[in-house]
């Protein structure tokens, strides 16, 4: 073998272990999709919908601080320390939830999942993103996006196999939880014999050390001038006065910062977790048998695979505004159509295949359209001065309200129903496009300078237009 093919294959190596972060996240958010039903039982944990929607929005809640502390935590004891933490967070929580006696137990394991969670969702990107070369950065940190689908999609399996195979014994939900154990044990083992990123040993001053990972992944021509690049980065960086909360009070960092929150909650007012966690749920509502249930929630995670490849691809070919936009409307239109026929349907044993075929035509356009933009959007509008504090808002805003839909929606569906809980979903859906088609910029081509200057330009106008309409 070759120094050059050793270095791509050494590069492959980091990716595919630091992914497993990724794939925890998917698994530990979709494994509850399944285990619900089993764990809800009298002789179990015995979860009143109320505890249903605590069990499955606790590890949420934890992600919402996971992912606030994350980033700073990773810039203190680096990208690789971080995740060889979160790696036993994530062993100790799964046991705890594997092994919780009471509903009690299981809340706070799954909150301690979260935090694992949520500081896995901001430090595995920026250890990628700072490992990957220039000219391949794009598709190798969107490939823990795919992890974390295909974690979820593992989930479901999991749940569908273990669920007919022991869905008669007591305890089969804690199987479905333990198997998280697994990818944790190699997450961390693999960290271990990877090396931290060059981009954090050059803040902590270390510059040889970069030089020698650098050397690793990088011919060495290539390895001494990302090492320059980032060094002069870092120092920009490090002579620019950071945006804090008081700068709020300027106008278009304000309106930057409303559209960054605005686009992560309406990434989450589609309803995409209702299904990704309560898919078992919901289709056991509309007529299927636990067992049946579980196998046909298989289809709603092989989709999220699918549509994320095409979601990807699409990013090279077209605007952010009018994908997003699509993918908005069929969400929307969807949902109207879930609890229309919902209504219209009851009672027929062609109800459960048409709510199937209905919750996968969503995930098409969600995972294909709605999500891929959405992240990609949140890396590009805020200026670099801004990304801090913009990201950081935006991404606990979008974890917050992820928690207030797992909460309510199981409450939701016990009260009100199936067609009524989906038609608020609708009435959300078309906010969420009337806010996108009003405030959302075009970024597609467009630098972070002239983003900048867009927005300036925008609060300049406005400004005049004031102005004129006081002396008219």
């Amino acid at each position: 073998m070759n120094k050059n093919s050793s270095q791509h294959s050494f590069l492959r190596t980091i990716i595919l272990v630091s992914t497993f972060g990724g794939l925890l996240f998917g698994y530990d958010t979709g494994v509850i999709n399944g285990a619900l039903p089993f764990m809800a039982e009298a002789d179990q944990l015995n979860l009143t919908a109320l505890t249903e929607g605590m069990v499955a929005s606790s590890l949420l809640l934890g992600a919402a601080i996971g992912a606030v502390f994350g980033g700073r935590l990773s810039d203190y004891n680096g990208r690789r320390k971080n995740i060889l933490i979160l790696a036993v967070l994530f062993f100790a929580a799964t046991l705890g939830c594997t092994l919780a006696p009471n509903v009690s137990v299981m809340i706070i394991s799954r909150f301690l999942l979260g935090l694992a969670v949520g500081g896995a969702s901001v430090t595995v990107p920026a250890y990628l993103a700072e490992m990957s070369p220039a000219e391949s950065r794009g598709r190798m940190v969107t490939q823990n996006e795919l992890m974390i689908v295909t974690g979820q999609l593992l989930a479901f399996t999991c749940n569908a196999i273990i669920g007919n195979v022991l869905g008669d014994t007591s305890h089969a939900w804690r199987y479905m939880l333990v198997i998280a154990a697994l990818p944790a044990v190699f997450l961390f083992f693999g960290m271990l014999k990877v090396p931290e990123s060059p981009r954090w040993l050059v803040s902590k001053g270390r510059k040889e050390d970069a030089l020698h990972v650098l050397r690793r992944i990088r011919n060495e021509e290539k390895a001494k001038s990302e090492l320059a690049e980032i060094e002069s980065a870092f120092h920009k960086e490090a002579e620019m006065e950071q945006a804090a909360f008081k700068d709020l009070a300027v106008p278009w960092v304000r309106r930057i910062v409303f559209i960054g929150i605005g686009i992560a909650v309406v990434q989450q007012l589609t309803g995409v977790n209702s299904i990704m966690y309560y898919g078992t749920q919901i289709l056991k509502d509309a007529g299927f048998e636990t067992k049946a249930a579980l196998i046909g929630n298989i289809a709603n995670g092989v989709i999220s695979v699918l549509a994320t490849f095409v979601g990807i691809w699409l990013l090279g070919k077209v605007g952010r505004r009018p994908m997003l936009m699509t993918g908005l409307i069929g969400t929307t239109a969807v949902l109207l159509l879930i609890g229309v026929l919902s209504v219209v349907l009851k009672g027929s044993p062609a109800l459960p295949y048409v709510v199937l075929s209905l919750t996968v035509t969503f995930l098409a356009f969600q995972q294909g359209a709605v999500s891929p933009v959405t992240w990609l959007m949140l890396s590009e509008i805020f200026p670099l001065r801004l990304r801090g504090l913009g990201m950081g808002v935006t991404v606990f805003c979008l974890w917050i309200v992820n928690f207030l839909v797992g909460l309510t929606f199981p409450v939701l569906l016990a009260n009100i129903g199936l067609s009524v809980t989906f038609f608020i979903f609708v009435l959300l859906g078309i906010a969420s496009v009337i806010f996108v088609k009003r405030f959302l910029p075009e970024t597609k081509g467009l630098s972070l300078e002239q983003l900048e200057q867009n927005f300036r330009a925008y609060e300049k106008t406005d400004r005049n237009s004031a102005e004129a309409e006081v002396s008219g």
